[in-house]
């Protein structure tokens, strides 16, 4: 992630810090999607659901303007979005599918 980012350094390292980021949304990712997979119907899916949407939406407002390299802000938003809107059609389709 940090890569395409623009994050890694110009040897193609990943400092550490970024690194430990990285790897704390990535944690974050698995365990509001196995909240999702884990959550019943109602409201606990629905907070599983909201709760993994909000994340990526807000990765990818803030890798689409926070970023380096206005090419690697484009990109990293349209993954983050598009994880968001997958995310939600998920919550959706589940919903419709468990009643």
């Amino acid at each position: 992630m940090a890569r395409p980012c623009g994050l890694d350094d110009e040897d193609g390292s990943v400092p550490a810090a970024t690194a430990l980021l990285i790897r704390a949304v990535g944690v974050r990712d698995l365990a509001t999607g196995l909240a999702m997979l884990a959550a019943k119907e109602g409201a606990a899916l629905r907070a599983a659901t909201v709760c993994r949407v909000a994340s990526d939406l807000g990765d990818a407002v803030l890798f689409g303007t926070q970023l380096p390299d206005p090419a690697a802000r484009r990109k990293a938003a349209a993954v983050a979005g598009g994880w968001g809107a997958l995310c939600a059609v998920a919550g959706l389709a589940s919903r419709s599918v468990r009643k």
